[in-house]
């Protein structure tokens, strides 16, 4: 048979059918990364020898009934800011070049309890920070749909990894949209889960208040089963609650659906193109029985410029640790501790780390603390409210994931701006906390080639099987 862009569901019902082993499967990735990963330099590091010693471990299991989980054998790319015990993690940046994992990430164990093979670590932008995987200190991965353009960021590595044929499925990380914008540039379904359903213990901190763990998939079904796995509560996370089981509704209509279509995603900046593609799935969706209401979010336009405040400011404080003392990288050229401080930073970190840094210690410090992080956090509470105001009379959210396909390397480098606003719908989603998924919905074309683009679709605070069926439905209709 053929083991070609097989989902999480065909590898497991296909272990339980004896149709072919994990072993089997782990070696169809392991080749399809020896063929194609030196071009899309999707991962960091593969973990050739110890993937095939659980994949026969989990064989064995099978074969003796001692193991029975709907993610069972399934081979998972891990994005490279997550902890695995004794293998490197680096965050792609040069400061945790040497870094070795003490411990598990608590994902990490429940997917590993759960019989998860992790086939190995990829490619980001440098702490998570940046849409492009451009700021990567190891180089640039390409979109394995046009290798001379960006897979979008950070989560760059995982989504690149799955439209490459490279994983089945994939962890990342989602901060301002770092889950979601590298699975629309991809043709990946990507799921930012609620802040506090999934644990973010051995996740490196980025901005603390806004990152989350999740998914990025084939399918919809996929990203149900992975989240499954990986949602609940965590002694180690303060922040985490136990949330319900996830109950993926697989239904061919969305009749009784209330689907606000918020009237701010659809101004200046959105790519005419991508535009009509979001424009023709809020049609399919209304053709599917979802009752389509205009709404309003009448503080749409702060979202980003909040998010650059409050993200900034939580890096400066989260990095603090990374002085030259406590873990990896430390300079050879310093006499006196300060200096150790000073160029071991400066040596170890990129250039987008070092903007934000400063952008954010600018923002905390005396005389400007209320100016900009007190006033950021302030509107944030009203987006927050929006969203609450919304949810009282529809059910989802939907609109673009990002306001363009995906652009060419060197584009937006020199432009910091350009590059940010390529988070413009994907941010006021972190700063509320609310669920989102972003689902294949079309292509468009850029120099003769089919470029993906994705549907956002937002949910109400710990209503992920509300996202997840409806986005199902749509997916089958396509």
């Amino acid at each position: 048979m053929s083991f070609d862009n097989l989902t999480i569901a065909k590898i497991v019902s296909g272990l339980k059918a004896k149709e072919f082993s994990a072993e089997e499967v782990v070696s169809f990735y392991l080749e399809n990364i020896r063929k194609r990963d030196k071009e899309i330099h999707a991962y960091l590091e593969v973990f050739e020898k110890e993937v095939m010693i659980a994949a026969g471990d989990i064989d064995k299991k099978i074969a003796d009934k001692k193991i029975d989980s709907p993610i069972m054998g399934v081979p998972i790319a891990v994005k490279d800011n997550i902890l695995i015990h004794g293998t490197r993690t680096t965050a792609a940046s040069k400061i945790l070049a040497p870094y070795v994992a003490s411990y598990d990430a608590t994902v990490i164990e429940k997917l590993r309890a759960q019989g998860a093979i992790f086939l190995g670590k990829t490619n980001l932008d440098e702490f998570a920070m940046g849409s492009s995987t451009e700021n990567s200190a190891f180089g640039p991965t390409k979109n394995p749909h046009d290798f001379d353009r960006v897979p979008g960021g950070s989560s760059g590595g995982s989504a690149a990894a799955l439209a490459g044929d490279l994983a089945p499925a994939a962890l990342g990380s989602d901060t301002g949209g770092s889950i979601r914008q590298p699975a629309a540039f991809c043709g990946a379904v990507g799921l930012k889960p609620t802040y506090g359903a999934v644990s973010r213990h051995g996740l490196i901190a980025m901005a603390s208040s806004l990152d989350q763990i999740g998914p990025i998939t084939k399918t919809v079904e996929d990203a149900a089963l992975l989240f499954e796995a990986l949602r609940g509560r965590d002694r180690y996370d303060a922040t985490t609650v136990e949330t319900k089981p996830v109950e993926l509704k697989k239904s061919d209509t969305l009749r009784g659906v209330k689907v606000g279509v918020p009237k701010e995603y659809f101004g200046e900046g959105l790519d005419k193109d991508v535009g009509e593609c979001i424009k023709n799935a809020v049609k399919l969706l209304g053709s599917l029985g979802a009752d389509i209401r205009e709404i309003e979010l009448p503080h749409a336009e702060y979202a980003l410029p909040t998010y650059y405040i409050v993200m900034p400011a939580e890096v400066s404080a989260n990095l603090a640790r990374f002085d030259g003392i406590r873990y990896a990288h430390q300079t050879r050229s310093a006499e006196a501790l300060l200096e150790v401080y000073e160029k071991s930073r400066k040596e170890g970190f990129g250039r987008e780390v070092k903007r934000r840094i400063m952008l954010g210690t600018y923002a905390l410090s005396a005389g400007y603390y209320e100016a900009y992080y007190g006033k950021a956090q302030r509107m944030r509470r009203l987006i927050r409210e929006d969203f609450r105001r919304a949810f009282e009379s529809v059910d989802i959210l939907v609109g673009p994931t990002a306001p363009t396909p995906a652009f060419g390397f060197g584009e937006r480098t020199n432009n910091p701006l350009q590059m940010y606003l390529a988070d413009i719908y994907t941010v006021a989603i972190n700063l509320a906390g609310v669920p989102a998924l972003s689902i294949p919905c079309g292509r468009v074309k850029r120099d003769g080639k089919d470029l993906p683009v994705g549907l956002q679709i937002i949910g109400k605070w710990f209503d992920e099987s509300a996202i997840l069926s409806a986005a199902y439905t749509f997916e089958q209709s396509q």
